[in-house]
């Protein structure tokens, strides 16, 4: 059976990335094709959840209010385009705190999944970074890369033989292919 919930990143393969963050609703632009791609899911029935790191809140470069604003903005483009999210999971802290939610840890993807009683394979999650692959990884969910944001340098240092990772150009590749397998029961 394929999986019941995808979890996603955000920055690089919802919205547009930037080495300076995002610290403004602004400044958040969907990337080409994510929206449509996530109203697919939503339609086909799936749960579907960003998990993200925001360390620009701990860093102190935007506060948590801002955040919730850009996620606002989110949501809006999203229900225009006949799309939701199910959940936002973030990690708002800085690298140096030691927490467990940061991604490469995986207490973003623990969350999602005790949250929706799901089992590490009820679930696929795809990101743009060494990161993301990591997290799911740690928890035993399947990853799928994305060659938007920082997954076209990801899949150049990719070279794990033993956890292969299966890659596309977009989030709307990904979603394509994912909703065009057979499915087995």
């Amino acid at each position: 059976m394929g999986p019941r919930a995808i979890l996603l990143d955000r920055d690089g393969v919802i919205n547009a990335d930037s080495p300076n963050y995002i610290l403004s609703p602004e400044q958040w632009e969907a990337l080409p094709g994510s929206l449509a791609a996530i109203a697919q899911l939503n339609q086909a029935g799936m749960l579907v959840g960003v998990c993200s790191n925001q360390s620009a809140v701990g860093r102190g470069m935007m506060s948590q209010q801002t955040l919730n604003a850009i996620h606002q903005r989110m949501q809006a483009q999203l229900k225009a385009n006949g799309a939701h999210l199910d959940a936002i999971a973030v990690c708002p802290h800085a690298p140096e705190s030691q927490c467990d939610c940061r991604k490469p840890k995986p207490g973003l993807i623990l969350q999602m999944l005790a949250q929706w009683n799901l089992t590490p394979d009820e679930a696929l999650f795809i990101g743009d970074s060494q990161r993301d692959l990591d997290a799911a990884a740690a928890v035993g969910v399947e990853a799928w890369l994305v060659r938007t944001g920082n997954g076209r340098q990801t899949e150049t240092q990719w070279c794990n033989d033993t956890q292969p990772v299966e890659v596309f150009d977009d989030l709307n590749a990904a979603v394509t292919t994912l909703l065009n397998r057979p499915i087995h029961e």
